[in-house]
C-alpha cells in the first residue's frame, strides 16, 4: 500500500503515479547498470573526482559512522539544506567510500526529466522518491537508501533560517520502514546551510518555471556566474545517531497514523538536538 507524505519535492517520500520500476530479469545483462538505472562503473568515477573536495575541500569528518549497518537494508534520514546541496552526494560518497556498501538516494522525480542530468543522477544512484522504490529497495534488495523527509523546504530555506528543521511531511519515511521492518538511522549534518545560503527567492520565477524555488545565493553576489555551481568550503561534519528501531510486524497493510507521527517528530525532535549540540561545540564556519 503506497505510503502518502506531504511535500512532493527533495527526498521525502510521497505517493506519485508511476514509481521507477525495475528492468524485469533478461538474462545476463550487456552493461553494469543495474534495474535502478546505477552503474558502479559511473559512481567509480564520480569516486575519483568528488574525492578531493570530499577530503581537502569540505574536510569531512564522521562521528558514529559504525552505527550505519555494514548489513541488511536501512533507511538514512538527514537534514537537508543549501540552494545546491551537497549533503547528499556527500553521505553517499562517503559511506560508500567508508564502508563499502553503496547507497541509492531517493530524490525528487524532477531530475530524472532532466536532459542528461538526469541520467548521470540515476547512473550515479538516485531514484525516485516513491514509497513502492522505497520499500523495494530495504526490503527486497537491503539496500541502504538515503531520504531527506524535509524535502525542498529545506534546501529552499532563507540563511536567517539554518538549522532549523522543517516539518517532516507526515511521517512517510517512518511507516516506509515499518512495512520493511528496517531502521531508521538518523544522520545529522552540520556545515552545508554555509555552503550554498540563500539571501532571497523570487517566487515569481519559481512559479514561471515550474521549479520549487529560485534562490539569490551569498555565492552568486561575491562570485558572479561562479557561485552558480562553486559551494563555499564549509566544514562538513556528519553525526550519526543510534538506529531507530520500531517493535511492529512488517507488510502490514497500514499503521497507526498518530504511531507514525509521533516516531517521525521524535526522529525530527533528535535530529535538531544533535545539530543544536554541534552548533554549540563548533569553533569556526570554514575549520570546524
Amino acid at each position: 500500500m503506497p505510503v502518502e507524505g506531504a511535500n512532493p519535492r527533495g527526498g521525502e517520500l510521497i505517493h506519485l503515479r508511476q514509481p521507477s520500476q525495475p528492468e524485469p530479469d533478461a538474462g545476463p545483462r550487456r552493461s553494469d547498470v543495474d534495474g535502478w538505472g546505477r552503474s558502479q562503473r559511473v559512481r567509480d568515477v564520480f569516486a575519483r573526482l568528488y574525492e578531493p573536495l570530499y577530503r581537502h575541500w569540505f574536510r569531512v569528518e564522521w562521528e558514529g559512522l559504525d552505527k550505519v549497518p555494514t548489513d541488511g537494508g536501512a533507511l538514512l534520514v538527514a537534514n537537508h539544506a543549501g540552494a545546491i546541496p551537497v549533503d547528499a552526494p556527500l553521505l553517499m560518497h562517503g559511506i560508500e567510500t567508508e564502508l563499502g556498501r553503496p547507497v541509492y538516494g531517493l530524490a525528487d522525480r524532477l531530475f530524472r526529466t532532466l536532459p542528461v542530468a538526469g541520467t548521470i543522477w540515476a547512473r550515479a544512484g538516485g531514484v525516485a522518491a516513491h514509497p513502492d522504490n522505497a520499500y523495494r529497495l530495504l526490503h527486497d534488495e537491503r539496500a541502504l537508501t538515503l531520504d531527506f523527509p524535509e524535502g525542498t523546504k529545506g534546501t529552499g530555506k532563507l540563511f536567517t533560517e539554518r538549522y532549523q528543521l522543517q516539518r517532516f511531511g507526515r511521517g512517510g519515511f517512518v511507516e516506509i520502514a515499518m512495512r520493511a521492518g528496517v531502521p531508521v538511522v538518523p544522520i545529522a549534518v552540520m556545515g552545508s546551510e554555509e555552503t550554498m545560503p540563500t539571501i532571497a527567492r523570487f517566487e515569481a520565477a519559481a512559479r514561471l518555471l515550474g521549479v520549487p524555488y529560485v534562490p539569490l545565493t551569498a555565492n552568486m553576489l561575491l562570485l558572479g556566474p561562479l557561485g552558480l555551481f562553486t559551494p563555499f568550503p564549509a566544514k562538513i561534519r556528519f553525526r550519526v545517531l543510534d538506529p531507530v528501531r520500531f517493535d511492529v510486524k512488517p507488510d502490514q497493510p497500514r499503521y497507526p497514523k498518530g504511531r507514525v507521527h509521533t516516531e517521525a517528530e521524535a526522529i525530527r525532535a533528535a535530529l535538531q538536538q544533535a545539530l543544536n549540540d554541534m552548533l554549540a561545540a563548533r569553533q569556526s564556519v570554514w575549520l570546524g
